[in-house]
């Protein structure tokens, strides 16, 4: 995307009246899939008041993010579309900072004093060095404590997600891959012949290697050295597909 279109993008969403989440009030042991429900994200098990609709990731959710709620974390998502699932977790967590990455900021509708919104391509290595230099990453931050991948869902983007963003995970952290599987049920999500995540974690899960051209040596490695910490699960649909990887290494 060009420099203009997305700086209107961005101005747009600068001026948009957003919902202040802060005003929002649960109990201390609200269910994750209740806050999905509420703020109306897919992941949850009932979307739009259709029973069963939704990709039913909640479970899943809660099963892996459990030992993080009580403590102090520093959440990315790639791919916040309107924030509902950021405003979700914001409720859920309970020392938490989100910084949500979009490259179309203007579908977002909630604002909260832990939430930071930042409109940028992922797959500009200039924009992310900027990102991180803007949130004072290295000496702020240091590392994620869960990343989340809920872009485009196009191959090459998750691939270069994966390859951009997982050495920023701190040990002990989560890494995690919504609809990953939609580029072998969808064509023209599949932009590249390179092999699919599934089948790059197959490789790293049974063979101890992969490659693949927009994955860099070093975060193969890295990602073998944690083949025994990767866990996928299907939701509702046939296309509900989620994978976490813990990063123990």
């Amino acid at each position: 995307m060009n420099f203009l279109s997305l700086l209107k993008r961005n101005l747009i969403y600068k001026f948009k009246i957003k919902k202040n989440i802060d005003e929002d009030i649960f109990e201390d042991d609200v269910s994750l899939d209740f806050l999905f429900e509420y703020y109306k994200t897919d992941k949850a098990n009932k979307f739009k008041n259709i029973v069963g609709k939704g990709h039913g990731y909640s479970a899943f959710y809660e099963k892996h993010f459990e030992e993080f709620r009580s403590q102090k974390i520093n959440l990315l998502e790639i791919g916040s579309y309107s924030g509902a699932s950021a405003a979700a977790f914001i409720k859920y967590f309970k020392n938490i900072k989100i910084y949500c990455l979009d490259i179309n900021l203007t579908r977002f509708q909630f604002k909260s004093k832990h939430i930071f919104t930042y409109g940028i391509d992922v797959n500009n290595k200039k924009s992310i060095s900027n990102f991180l230099k803007k949130i004072n990453f290295d000496t702020s931050i240091g590392k994620f404590d869960i990343i989340i991948d809920d872009g485009s869902h196009i191959l090459s983007d998750q691939l270069k997600s994966l390859n951009n963003f997982f050495k920023h995970l701190k040990i002990g952290g989560c890494y995690v891959i919504e609809e990953y599987r939609f580029p072998e049920y969808y064509k023209h999500l599949k932009d590249t012949e390179e092999c699919s995540i599934n089948d790059l974690f197959e490789d790293i899960i049974y063979k101890g290697k992969a490659n693949n051209k927009f994955i860099e040596i070093s975060t193969i490695k890295s990602l073998v050295e944690n083949s025994s910490n990767v866990f996928k699960y299907k939701g509702n649909h046939k296309d509900s597909d989620i994978l976490f990887i813990k990063k123990n290494n």
